[in-house]
């Protein structure tokens, strides 16, 4: 490949060497460094890529893409940018050929719903006959094959060439969470949405690796909309002014106000037997009812992007509600086929803002009882274990207290913690160090028309202690106590 290629949409200062030259690969960690590489040295929060500007140059590297000058041979091309992260984006997208042209982007943000209505909107696309590809929180999704995730949204190379698998595999379509910390890194670069979505923005993501204040979050929040061509907003959310400042794209919202383009009404809650869902009357651009068996009012939010973004797509009425009738997302709000007298279910509700908003959605389905079971993260805020034990207290039935990923800490220091916040409250509570004993415990012990709770783990299939992490899927863990049918004797 030609190295003018890659540098078409960029602009850039020549230190030394020339631009005409052959080139083999695109590269951003050194390790993968190659003869022919061309070298995208990232100023990280951890590592400077400059510190290794002269290492990648011994392996081969004949060009370096630089924010300052650095020490190299004269035979190895250097240029200058003003962003090597802008930089990175723009080469990746260029180094795959532009897959983005080839697809139909759609780019969904927001503080909470974004991995269910990627679902959503996949789910829908693919039963509408256009394969869809997707990049989020669980996994990216690429025909057949499923990559599991490591970010939200991975690095700008990772897009592009996500994006080039995709309209290789002949997908016409990709649906995407994009992150604050994507749009603040601009690992969205180099190519505009189709379609960007805004679900709902709360404070979060706020601290001295995130983002400096709530401001600069929204702001992040609202560059998608500056990278978009047709916009598509939660009318009723916090903050939508500020998202919509600066916006290029047209605008289209949905929500509960008379004003949105696409209106829910008449909701009302489902309690099936050990399924919740949820029901309402869509007005506006599309008239129909819609039935979901994910429960509370987020779920309505959540269709509603979905519906939304697949009306573009000439969707039938029929083919979106099946298709919202029959969608599961691992980890969210997921109902477990336990039994029809209780319900049990695993959410990755794992800060006290998120599992707050799930159980009192939870209560206002009337159960017999609330049961919350839950834990914190080790090497984590303790602020957040004190937080979270006062929210299941204050509205749980019964809290279990439990271990979830504790690292390098002692697990019942974390327990500890957690116990202070809960006994700020009235709720009883049980400590359980094991996850699996606590798990057995919550289902053995439920009662008829109680719904049990399962937070902070969600997607997760694993435990980490002492830096190693060790399997453990609560979806197995509740089928060997469903297996043994030690419960509602």
């Amino acid at each position: 490949m030609k190295l003018a290629q890659l540098l078409e949409h960029i602009t850039y200062t020549v230190l030394q060497g020339e631009t005409e030259r052959d080139i083999s690969t695109l590269v951003y960690d050194s390790r993968k460094v190659e003869e022919g590489s061309v070298f995208v040295c990232i100023s990280g929060a951890v590592r400077d890529g400059h510190d290794f500007a002269g290492e990648v140059a011994e392996k081969g590297a004949s060009v370096l893409i630089v924010e300052k000058p650095v020490d190299v041979p004269e035979q190895v091309t250097v240029l200058q940018v003003e962003n090597s992260r802008v930089a990175l984006a723009e080469l990746s997208a260029a180094y795959f050929g532009h897959p983005a042209d080839e697809l139909t982007t759609i780019g969904i943000t927001g503080t909470k719903g974004k991995t269910t209505a990627t679902y959503m909107v996949r789910s829908i696309l693919e039963a509408s006959g256009f394969r869809t590809g997707l990049i989020g929180t669980i996994e990216t999704i690429i025909g057949d094959e499923t990559i599991p995730s490591v970010n939200t949204t991975p690095e700008s190379y990772v897009v592009q060439e996500s994006f080039r698998k995709m309209a290789d595999a002949g997908c016409k379509c990709v649906v995407m969470e994009v992150s604050s910390q994507a749009l603040m890194l601009h690992r969205v670069g180099g190519f505009v949405f189709d379609y960007g979505i805004f679900t709902n923005l709360e404070p979060d993501h706020i601290g001295p690796n995130e983002h400096k204040d709530l401001a600069d979050y929204i702001y992040c929040k609202s560059l998608l909309f500056r990278q978009c061509k047709h916009g598509i907003f939660n009318a009723d959310a916090h903050h939508l002014e500020e998202i919509l400042k600066g916006h290029t794209c047209e605008v289209e919202t949905y929500g509960f106000g008379e004003d949105a383009d696409i209106r829910a009404s008449d909701v009302h809650l489902m309690d099936k037997g050990g399924t919740l869902g949820v029901a309402y009357h869509m007005s506006g651009t599309m008239e129909m009812d819609v039935e979901i068996d994910i429960p509370g009012t987020f779920s309505v939010y959540n269709s509603l992007t979905a519906i939304a973004i697949c009306h573009h797509f000439g969707v039938s009425k029929e083919t979106i509600a099946e298709s919202l009738s029959k969608v599961r997302v691992k980890g969210r709000v997921e109902l477990l086929p336990v039994s029809p007298k209780f319900t049990v279910m695993i959410d990755y509700a794992h800060n006290a803002m998120s599992l707050e908003s799930l159980l009192s959605t939870l209560k206002e389905y009337h159960p017999k009882r609330l049961v919350c079971l839950f834990g914190c993260g080790g090497n984590r805020s303790r602020d957040r274990r004190f937080e979270m034990g006062e929210v299941s207290s204050k509205l749980a039935d019964l809290t279990i207290v439990t271990s979830d990923n504790p690292r390098d800490e002692k697990p019942e220091d974390i327990l500890a913690d957690i116990v202070v916040g809960v006994e700020k409250a009235d709720g009883e509570y049980v400590t359980i160090i094991d996850r699996a004993e606590a798990i057995r415990y919550a289902i053995e012990n439920a009662k008829e028309g109680d719904v049990v709770v399962l937070a902070g783990k969600g997607h997760e299939d694993y435990q980490e202690i002492c830096g190693k992490k060790y399997h453990m899927d609560e979806r197995e863990l509740v089928a060997d106590v469903v297996k043994d049918g030690n419960f509602l004797k």
